[in-house]
């Protein structure tokens, strides 16, 4: 196979620092200007910045075994890097001072210098890979983090199963019922839930949640969550929410649904029911936050206390509150009690949280690494809910199969600790609905 060129852009690189191992025999060149940028994100304290001083480190360990002006091998098997500088070689539509264009410009100045190998500039910046291609560049995204070919194939933790009609007989008579693996043809992942439907009357159906091929099938009582604090499931996946919400041997759930789903207002009302309810608590506090946009911003240019800063990406949070209690001066008497307490994902690093139910919303953007972050932060006795839309992503280093709320789906899928479900129905309004779908 031919050798390659790959023009690599900054925001490869800030959203992978080893993006450089990852073009096999490949040549790699890096237009100074990017390395220029990628300096104004190292103090960033985000994974934008760790991948900024991560790059920048990686970089001066390759100088030391050559000149990144002249090239060098990136190590056995793989291919030349060289920083090269920009180039002249650009229409005069194109404003040279623009910094997408000096890179650009590099790519240009390949193309003419070696017109017989394939230059590639590689980015994740959409209008910078319509430009290259304007100038009969060949532009690729920068897909390696996907951690699923297609949104479509994210794992939603629901599925339908088909069993005879004696079987579903038997698990309404209270009859502990197995599910064993010669029963189902696709596979299946602890904490899913099912509707089992009888192959001979498909009316007759039942709703579970599955453990393993081992263990018996849980029923899911509706009326056994039909009054936390007046919130009612109004669909079925509104009450497996619940079902896991409410869970203490499932301290990680990820719930996911478009806007206007109940998706964070279920994940309130439960934390509110086992944290500040009549019933025993469970739970010391609930802690809230959401990624500030553009994420991982210090919010300290901001005036005010931390909640105050806060405030203007928690009015959603705020909104869902008072629909539950009715009350702001309520609200204000759990916030000033210690009782919900917001929290900048900024500053969770550092810490470790324990007696606590934490929601965080708009998950979908966050990156891999930061829900990384988010969850090792978790101590004893405490349960995380990731809420979010993955069709409504701010972040411009993630996408639909790569954000970090996605990653967290599909990583914990497999374990016993987890659960998720996709709300697939709206229920904020009929208009809401409605706008959802057409617009």
């Amino acid at each position: 196979m031919a050798k390659k060129t790959y023009v690599i852009d900054t925001s490869v690189f800030l959203s992978d620092a080893n993006a450089l191992y990852r073009f096999k025999n490949n040549d790699i060149v890096i237009p100074i200007k990017v390395l220029e940028e990628i300096d104004k994100h190292k103090k960033r304290q985000d994974s934008v910045g760790f991948n900024a001083r991560l790059i920048i480190k990686h970089l001066d360990e390759l100088r030391t075994k050559g000149s990144l002006h002249k090239g060098l091998r990136i190590g056995k098997g793989m291919g030349i890097l060289r920083v090269a500088k920009a180039s002249s070689d650009l229409p005069k539509d194109l404003d040279f001072n623009v910094p997408d264009h000096q890179i650009l410009s590099v790519a240009v100045h390949e193309s003419k210098e070696n017109e017989r190998r394939k230059v590639i500039v590689v980015s994740r910046d959409i209008n910078m890979r319509v430009i290259a291609d304007s100038l009969g560049l060949i532009s690729e995204d920068y897909e390696t983090n996907s951690i699923v070919e297609d949104k479509d194939k994210v794992y939603e933790g629901f599925a339908e199963v088909l069993v005879d009609d004696e079987f579903i007989e038997r698990f309404y008579d209270h009859e502990e019922m197995v599910l064993e693996e010669s029963m189902v043809k696709e596979k299946l992942y602890p904490n899913q839930f099912l509707l089992l439907i009888s192959s001979s009357n498909p009316k007759k159906s039942a709703i579970c949640r599955f453990f393993d091929h081992k263990r018996p099938l849980k029923p899911i009582n509706v009326k056994e969550y039909s009054k936390s604090w007046g919130v009612v499931p109004r669909n079925k996946e509104q009450t497996f929410a619940y079902d896991l919400l409410f869970d203490d041997d499932v301290p990680l759930v990820s719930l996911i649904g478009r806007a206007g789903s109940g998706k964070t207002l279920m994940a309130i009302a439960a934390g509110l029911e086992q944290t500040v309810g009549f019933a025993e608590r469970k739970y010391k506090k609930i802690v809230v936050s959401r990624p500030v946009q553009p994420m991982g911003k210090d919010i300290g240019f901001l005036p005010g206390t931390m909640e105050e800063k806060m405030l203007p990406w928690l009015m959603p949070i705020h909104d869902n509150l008072e629909f539950i209690l009715g009350n702001k001066n309520q609200i204000k008497s759990y916030f000033e009690k210690g009782q919900i307490e917001v929290e900048a994902i900024t500053y969770i690093r550092g810490r470790s949280i324990s007696n606590a139910f934490i929601i965080i919303d708009e998950a979908q953007n966050l990156t891999a690494h930061e829900v990384k972050t988010i969850i090792t932060r978790v101590g004893e006795n405490t349960k995380i809910i990731l809420t979010g839309d993955i069709e409504q992503i701010d972040n411009i280093y993630t996408n639909e199969t790569s954000n970090g709320l996605t990653y967290a789906i599909e990583k914990f899928k497999h374990a016993e600790l987890a659960g998720h479900i996709t709300f697939r129905k709206g229920e904020r309004s009929k208009i809401a609905t409605l706008a959802s779908k057409v617009l």
